[in-house]
């Protein structure tokens, strides 16, 4: 089955705490970067949708415990509303940050759709309550806020607190996992959390098998991907915010991402977290766009 697709674009840096050298995160760059290696051309797209971000800050705020907290909560609204204002269940969407903070507007258009499930991909589990946070930055601690884990400002937008049930998690590909205290916050939750050496055990196409028996066992209305561009290798994909050596090649990502793409079910999948400031003669974003484009549109029969 072919599906149209739409992509929107939520450039958002917010919940990222600029480097030293930086002025801000280049991640909000991603969505323009990406269409200059013709992305948006070759996917052919029916409609794209942008909602632009504020300017850059890094605004502490004492009652969540959280930078910027005040405006990732209103683009997330924005982000939600733009959302519903085109949702179409025939449609597959596409959507490029930004940083992995954009989740949050994600998750509550899908809640006020319905009941979903979450595939999270990536090398960190972003599963910390803020006072475990070096950075006090949105985008290490998104998936435990769309869990409904965190300040209720951030968990409980509109009353919808969680934006996804926990059981209805898969969180796929940690590498991090030397640290323990980070480790165990997930292990504590009743999320499906499989780090990157028991993905590779369990199976790249089998892990996405078994949460999508999950999503049709309870009838879900739907899911939706994470996909942060950190859970590929270093080699391959060292452009992001948080480098580290392990990770998951090209063929991996195909095993796991075209089963989930090609159900019917799936809402569709954000990109976050690759950075053009660190591969300005695109050396890595050129195969990652020929990749990404080719696990979309070559749906499997």
């Amino acid at each position: 089955m072919k599906r149209d697709i739409n992509i929107f674009e939520f450039p958002l840096n917010l919940g990222l705490t600029k480097k030293e050298h930086e002025i801000e995160p280049g991640v909000k760059k991603l969505p323009d970067w990406l269409r200059k290696f013709d992305f948006h051309k070759r996917i052919e797209p029916n409609n794209i949708f942008r909602l632009e971000a504020p300017e850059y800050t890094m605004d502490f705020d004492e009652e969540t415990q959280v930078k910027n907290s005040h405006q990732i909560i209103e683009y997330a609204k924005k982000q939600s509303e733009l959302i519903l204002k085109n949702f179409d269940k025939k449609i597959f969407n596409i959507i490029l940050g930004g940083d992995c903070s954009i989740l949050i507007g994600n998750a509550i258009a899908l809640r006020k759709i319905g009941n979903f499930g979450l595939f999270y991909l990536d090398g960190h589990t972003d599963y910390i309550p803020p006072q475990l946070s070096p950075s006090g930055g949105v985008a290490g601690m998104d998936l435990a806020i769309v869990s409904g884990l965190g300040h209720e400002k951030l968990a409980n937008i509109d009353n919808l607190k969680p934006y996804f049930l926990e059981e209805n998690i898969f969180c796929v590909g940690n590498a991090e996992t030397d640290d323990e205290e980070y480790v165990e916050q997930i292990l504590n939750s009743k999320i499906h959390y499989f780090d990157l050496e028991n993905l590779r055990k369990n199976g790249f196409r089998k892990t996405s098998e078994d949460f999508l028996q999950i999503i049709h066992d309870k009838k879900l209305d739907g899911f939706f991907i994470h996909f942060d561009v950190d859970i590929l290798n270093d080699k391959i994909m060292p452009a992001v915010d948080s480098r580290m050596e392990d990770g998951i090649d090209y063929n991996d990502l195909k095993e796991i991402l075209q089963p989930l793409i090609n159900n019917e079910k799936c809402f569709g999948i954000e990109i976050t977290i690759l950075d053009p400031d660190y591969d300005e003669q695109g050396i890595y974003t050129q195969p990652f766009v020929e990749n990404l484009i080719q696990i979309i549109k070559n749906k499997e029969e």
